[in-house]
């Protein structure tokens, strides 16, 4: 996970918080935490570097709409992010 960028790690956290989103409803999680536009350019691009990382699956509905979802590496990169900052924020 330490070579991701920020806003993979997001992608990363948002993917998990749903049940197989697909892009757009990933884009709209994303503008409300950001309060701005998440452009296509910018979305899509990352979350293709997450799949070719292994991090996520890229599943397809229909022939206009994918679907995400963390492998199970995903999962424990996620795991490992969270136990190594509870290391240093204290959450009480």
């Amino acid at each position: 996970m330490y070579d991701l960028t920020g806003f993979q790690r997001d992608l990363l956290y948002v993917i998990a918080g749903q049940e197989e989103p697909h892009g757009l409803a990933i884009k709209a999680e994303l503008e409300d935490y950001y309060e701005k536009e998440i452009h296509h350019g910018r979305l899509y691009p990352n979350l293709d570097t997450l799949v070719e990382k292994g991090l996520v699956e890229k599943g397809q509905r229909d022939q206009r709409t994918n679907f995400y979802t963390l492998t199970r590496r995903g999962r424990r990169e996620i795991e490992a992010r969270r136990e190594w900052e509870g290391r240093y924020v204290d959450t009480e």
